[in-house]
């Protein structure tokens, strides 16, 4: 058995967003999995809003680099289909759905097939049809590794403006550090497996932000000390 977490202790407020950063394998992704019920952890717990997670819940929604879209529905389709799930009327699925499509910039594009998208716009559908059904916590697993550079740069300013318009709790897991310090709060350093935490920073940069930002590229140098000292010490340790 691969132990992927050491014991950890974690506290995030809510409608804090906090990243997790780390190299692949660091068990950034596990914990993202435990939190949304998706995985049992070996000991310990997780609580949220005052109860203990025994398994998925609508109140934490999962979002990964593949969008997971269903193939054979429209972009309405996909987004009406979470909201039917959780037992919404025809009618306001309909209404919301009509929202949230609009709220991630692809009105017209509704009755489009999954197959006709770009990776950005079925990212944009996989966002709407994750905030459309009002989640406590929006739970984000390198969402955008796989766009190419300006789309991540479009889509980092649209996921910022939704979070500050519905100051969601958001745990956004990535391996990119100025990707990570563009966006959160708080960005957490994670040791190569078994992942720890080696580092926290607050990250108390004005808001909208850029990668190329002067102060996020900063900040970034400051976080990526700490992440390349655990990597060195893991080395060292093998």
């Amino acid at each position: 058995m691969v132990q992927a977490l050491s014991p950890l202790d974690l506290t995030v407020q809510r409608g804090e967003f906090v990243c997790f950063l780390g190299a692949s394998g660091c068990g950034k992704s596990t914990l993202l999995s435990i939190v949304a019920g998706l995985e049992t952890s070996s000991t310990g717990s997780v609580i949220v809003n005052g109860a203990p997670v025994r398994g998925p819940g609508i109140d934490r929604v999962m979002m990964f680099q593949d969008a997971a879209l269903f193939p054979w529905l429209t972009v309405r389709g996909n987004v009406e289909f979470a909201l039917k799930q959780v037992g919404m009327g025809r009618r306001e699925r309909a209404d919301v759905a009509r929202e949230w499509i609009e709220r991630v910039h692809l009105r017209g594009f509704e009755n489009s097939a999954v197959h006709q998208l770009s990776g950005g716009m079925r990212q944009r559908v996989a966002l709407a049809r994750s905030l459309a059904v009002d989640p406590a916590i929006l739970l984000m697993d390198e969402p955008f590794g796989a766009l190419d550079a300006l789309t991540r740069d479009r889509l980092h300013l649209e996921l910022e403006n939704l979070w500050s318009a519905t100051r969601k709790t958001i745990l956004f897991v990535t391996h990119n550090v100025r990707e990570a310090v563009a966006l959160g709060d708080r960005v957490l350093v994670f040791s190569p497996r078994p992942g720890r935490i080696v580092g926290e920073f607050g990250i108390d940069l004005p808001r909208p932000r850029s990668l190329e930002d002067v102060t996020v590229v900063r900040e970034t140098a400051k976080v990526m000390d700490v992440l390349r000292g655990a990597l060195e010490k893991s080395n060292d340790e093998v």
